[in-house]
């Protein structure tokens, strides 16, 4: 909906009121701000349906209100006054919202612990390492008292950018000191470089199929939001390339290495016809690494053959560690650093919690973390192939076998619509993730992501079981 559109809400009120209802949504959504001009009166007159007084009344209400002003001979601007907090969604029951990215959010994270959560984004608590996290709260114990109180510094702690500068020189990443800084989370890293590259509708790419929070964060910001459709080699080049040119985006977000949610790996022609096409229209890159060390061998990375010139690197260790314990990081260029620092002090005043990011340190410079991926890299390999198997006799497929990951990108049977078989499952407390929470188009209504690990109850093939034959049910009659 651009700011020249108005939907027409419930027809039950009186036109005018119906008329001021439509334009305090757009402000409550942020799809029109300070200083942007309404639609004119004619033009919404005609788009609502409704005379032309109507519309008169209805904007000298709301200036009377000053949510709007007139500009002789100009038209009616919105002010900025008294404007709504900004409403992503509309309040309503999991079963009355819309199945969104944040229908998927909530569900997942305000599950009561006997739910099932297959649709959800992290490991089961019994496949992290516990015990390693226990040795280093007993460290953090007798650390000294500065860690435990002050604030965190403003490029996050020395011991834990070490390890991980060191960590990129063994993927043949070189990097220094000035290029990194810690967040508080990989999703505080994404927000904090959209906040510092991007205003209010500029254009960004992502995947289509993508992570359903890059859409949620986008339209936080008020972004537009383009989908590139993506192969089992990454973005589809054709589409990317012609996007690029004629739309010129500020910025393109990815997962290069086990791409969420399909599981695909980025191939090196994929990653050097996005890095060439990137280069010819001043494209910035964001590349999202939180699955990284799920990978059996590392795929190609844009971030490595760039150089990190015009390629971002974030990531976390929520997927790997802990999603208790948030620490996340930005890798760039020294002189966006800078700026990256001095927008973090702004927002968060300082770098992320000593405690954490010492944590998460010692862990790392433990070889407990080694053995600990090597064993969760089996145990994941052997959960894809049995929950494959148990979804084969549903009709449930992978649309391709991963290299890792605890991901299974899954095709659902012809006519099964994914968004209302989360519904129906959630009335027996399975949470599912659908295939359009992932899919700026809203062409993945067939698709349905699958975590491995939290799929291993039988019970979970049982309730599709019903809710598909409830649905092919609905069907026929």
């Amino acid at each position: 909906m651009d700011a020249n559109t108005i939907d027409v809400p419930d027809g039950r009120q009186t036109r005018t009121a119906t008329v001021m209802a439509a334009i305090r949504d757009k402000l409550a959504a942020r799809l029109l701000g300070p200083g942007d001009r309404l639609p004119s009166i004619r033009r919404l007159a005609t788009t609502m349906q409704v005379s032309p007084s109507t519309v008169v009344e209805a904007y000298d209400r709301l200036a009377a209100e000053g949510l709007i002003r007139a500009r002789p001979g100009s038209g009616f601007y919105v002010t900025g006054g008294g404007l709504p907090p900004l409403a992503l969604t509309q309040a309503a029951s999991p079963n009355e919202r819309a199945v969104d990215p944040f229908w998927v959010s909530r569900q997942s994270l305000d599950a009561d612990p006997a739910v099932l959560k297959p649709g959800c984004g992290w490991l089961p608590a019994d496949w992290m390492p516990g015990e390693a996290l226990r040795r280093g709260f007993r460290a953090l114990a007798r650390a000294e008292d500065p860690v435990l109180s002050d604030y965190g510094s403003t490029r996050g702690s020395p011991a834990l950018r070490r390890l991980l500068l060191g960590r990129f020189a063994e993927e043949g990443l070189a990097a220094g000191p000035e290029q990194l800084m810690l967040t508080g989370s990989g999703t505080q890293a994404l927000d904090l470089v959209c906040r510092f590259l991007l205003r209010p509708g500029d254009t960004v790419l992502v995947d289509d199929p993508c992570y359903f929070n890059f859409q949620a964060l986008l339209r936080a910001h008020q972004l537009r939001v383009l989908g590139v459709p993506y192969t089992s080699a990454g973005p589809d080049m054709a589409v990317f390339e012609v996007l690029a040119a004629a739309e010129q985006p500020r910025l393109y977000i990815t997962n290069s290495g086990l791409h969420n949610p399909t599981g695909a790996s980025l191939s090196p022609q994929t990653a050097y016809r996005v890095l060439r096409a990137a280069a010819a229209c001043d494209l910035t890159i964001v590349e999202d690494e939180i699955f990284a060390d799920f990978e059996p061998e590392p795929s190609a990375r844009l971030a490595t053959l760039d150089g990190l010139d015009r390629v971002i690197r974030i990531g976390s260790f929520s997927k790997t560690l802990s999603a208790s314990v948030r620490c996340g990081y930005i890798a760039a260029r020294p002189d966006w650093i800078e700026g990256l620092v001095d927008l973090q002090v702004a927002t968060c005043f300082g770098g992320p919690s000593p405690v954490a990011a010492d944590l998460i340190a010692g862990v790392l410079a433990g070889g407990s973390y080694r053995k600990h991926m090597e064993e969760l890299r089996r145990r994941l390999a052997q959960a894809r192939r049995e929950v494959a198997a148990r979804l084969e006799p549903l009709g449930i497929r992978p649309w391709l076998v991963p290299r890792g990951g605890f991901y299974l990108w899954c095709r659902l049977p012809e006519g099964v619509d994914s968004a209302e078989l989360a519904r129906l499952a959630l009335v027996q407390d399975v949470v599912l993730a659908p295939g359009n929470v992932f899919s700026v188009s809203q062409s993945a209504g067939g698709f349905m992501r699958v975590n491995v690990a939290q799929s291993r109850d039988p019970r979970l093939v049982e309730v599709l079981r019903q809710a598909m034959a409830a649905l092919r049910s609905d069907q026929r009659r």
